[in-house]
């Protein structure tokens, strides 16, 4: 059975393709348009290879160096080659020497647990716990393949290294967590699952006026969409931060940060590492990748039955499409998990269920919280505080 879908495939983005291409030794498939591109994996899915073409081919990166608090230097310093590299042919020429290459498996069946990096790509480690020369490296797109998680024990096969390759790669993965991996790719898709409303609120009970503010005033709740808004200044940062803290660490609850297009200095201030960190120095192009993969990994959470909040700072300066569908991703679902989505924007992107508008004059005369209720807002709040709960908000959004 094919595991990806012309919808899957169709959502996306070209890099991925090109990927998933060179893994089915697809000739030529740089010179294809993205619609031909997607027929032709199609078509290769569709049995004109045997099940042994799902072996990776993407060179493995040097082991994670340890970043210091804060994720300094994460999504640089992981998925790097620690040696040099050798000389890069022509892309056609290295395409060629590639497929021609034939693969070759040392036969061992590897076991481990999954460590997935940040640029998407991971390791299974032999021992647990620990890094060691005898890792293997699993693809960026055998882990978005499977929907791996880190903490998940995978087995299968692999390859020995090739020409200046420093670890063994993982030529295709055959269990996951004790159950055939071909069981786990036919559970349903993240997209196909029916969502509700969100009706389990979030805790952020503290003695934080600005968080108080909002648990009371504009609940968040597990499946949420949520923009913090307002002005350059207003504090949407700062309340970002404060929700991590909050959040992080809560029992049942995997939490995820992404900073993309923040400045260097706020990357080693975060209270914790960041999945993804990227400064504004950064391309958009470059920063909706940071964002799309946090989100992936939130989606991957979530559809193995568990609760996931990715928080992002920020959404200003991405493509307002790209923007909404990183915001559209979060959603309760009916069977139980749920993906959150909090992240910093200039203004609402439309969508959302709980709006933080913050007011920059209160902010900058230090009156907390600076929420400006008459803008913020939470869809359907007695769904996560109660009929009195609900009148409660009335009441104070009247009032302002």
């Amino acid at each position: 059975m094919s595991i990806l879908d012309r919808d899957a495939l169709g959502d996306s983005p070209l890099a991925d393709l090109h990927t998933i291409a060179s893994e089915l030794s697809i000739d030529g498939y740089r010179r294809l348009r993205k619609e031909q591109l997607i027929d032709a994996i199609l078509a290769r899915q569709g049995g004109s290879e045997p099940e042994d073409a799902e072996a990776e081919d993407e060179s493995p990166p040097a082991p994670r160096r340890r970043g210091r608090r804060g994720g300094r230097g994460r999504g640089r310093d992981e998925g790097e080659q620690a040696e040099p590299a050798e000389p890069a042919e022509p892309a056609e020429q290295a395409e060629q020497a590639e497929q021609a290459e034939p693969v070759s498996d040392d036969g061992n069946v590897v076991e481990g647990l999954v460590d997935v990096l940040a640029n998407g790509s991971g390791f299974l480690r032999v021992t647990e716990g620990e890094e060691s020369a005898d890792d293997v490296y699993i693809s960026a797109a055998q882990v978005r393949r499977c929907e791996l998680i880190t903490g998940d024990r995978i087995s299968g096969p692999r390859r020995a290294p090739r020409r200046s390759e420093r670890f063994a790669s993982l030529y295709r993965v055959d269990a996951i967590n004790g159950r055939p991996a071909e069981e786990v790719a036919d559970r349903p898709r993240f997209d196909d699952v029916p969502a509700a409303f969100p009706d389990e609120r979030l805790e952020l009970g503290s003695d934080d006026p600005t968080l108080e503010a909002i648990g009371r005033l504009t609940p968040i709740g597990k499946g949420s969409r949520v923009t913090i808004v307002g002005p350059a200044r207003a504090g949407k940062s700062e309340t970002l931060k404060r929700l991590a803290t909050r959040l992080h660490g809560q029992e049942g609850l995997e939490v995820l940060v992404v900073l993309a297009g923040v400045r260097p200095e706020e990357i080693s201030d975060w209270p914790m590492d960041a999945s993804q960190a990227v400064s504004l120095a950064a391309s958009p192009e470059v920063q909706e990748q940071a964002i799309t993969s946090g989100i992936d990994r939130g989606r991957r959470v979530a559809v193995r039955g568990a609760d996931a909040v990715v928080l992002i700072d920020t959404l200003t300066g991405l493509d307002p499409h790209a923007a909404r569908r990183a915001l559209a991703a979060a959603r309760n679902l009916r069977d139980g998990a749920s993906l959150t989505v909090i992240a910093t924007a200039a203004k609402p992107l439309g969508g959302e269920t709980t709006v933080i508008a913050l007011d920059p004059a209160r902010t900058a005369r230090g009156e907390f919280p600076s929420i400006e209720l008459s803008a913020s807002g939470t869809l359907k709040p007695e769904l996560l505080v109660g009929e009195d709960g609900a009148s409660v908000i009335a009441t104070a959004r009247a009032a302002q």
